[in-house]
């Protein structure tokens, strides 16, 4: 299995075809292993890692995380690509590459109030490398890393990238606010303006708040779903 180098005070833990590695990465946490524990699965087909973070601010400060690590997936492969190749980031976690589906971000925590700090704080990165059929037709929405003009992308640099243009992103967030992270996020957000449906509610997707909640806008009234909204073990 191949070794990947990740910055200081990370560590790596491989796992093999049978292993989700955002589960193995809520499981570990649980048992209280370190932050930064970066557990990943190189596959033929697909890329997939997940991060334990240890936020020192309330849970609905510490969602902030999930897209500073979209940001930060966008910097690593906009590093590695030819620069024609498009990444923008849905607010659910979606990843879209030139346009499609391309991958997604999932996150969990160690609890779900969002004015108490937690314990740990967890961001999944799933992406395609390959397409799961031959006819592109098929699925005219969805697509693989590999059939955009990213052949020469290694899964192995590229998980190496995001990682370490996440903890750059962290490092700005705790000196600068979420200010700097708003405007890098919103430049590569997808949607905005248009129609979604999320949470039982629909109408035009405005934007975000301060804390990266979505803005939707109906007949009657502009609602606020908040980002923890997303946590898997919400």
């Amino acid at each position: 299995m191949t070794e990947v180098q990740f910055p200081p005070l990370f560590k790596g833990l491989a796992v093999d075809s049978k292993i989700d590695p955002f589960e193995k990465a809520c499981a570990e946490a649980l048992k209280g292993c370190d932050a930064g524990l970066v557990v990943y699965r190189l596959g033929s087909n697909d890329l997939r890692a997940a991060i334990v973070f240890a936020p020192e601010v309330p849970l609905a400060d510490s969602m902030a995380i999930l897209p500073i690590c979209g940001v930060g997936f966008q910097n690593a492969l906009g590093a590695l690509a030819p620069p024609e190749v498009a990444v923008h980031l849905e607010w659910d976690g979606g990843i879209r590459v030139n346009g499609a589906h391309c991958g997604k971000l999932r996150v969990a925590s160690s609890g779900t109030d969002a004015a108490v700090e937690p314990d740990w704080l967890i961001v999944g990165l799933e992406l395609r490398l390959w397409p799961e059929s031959d006819d592109p037709g098929e699925t005219p929405d969805q697509t693989a890393l590999y059939a955009e003009g990213c052949a020469d992308v290694q899964a192995d640099a590229l998980l190496e990238a995001w990682v370490r243009h996440t903890l750059v992103g962290i490092n700005r967030w705790t000196d600068e606010g979420t200010v700097a992270i708003h405007t890098d996020w919103r430049g590569l957000a997808y949607g905005i303006g248009e129609t979604a449906q999320l949470a039982g509610k629909s109408g035009t997707f405005l934007g975000v708040d301060e804390r990266f909640g979505m803005l939707l806008r109906d007949a009657d009234d502009t609602h606020l779903i908040p980002l923890t909204h997303l946590l898997e073990n919400g």
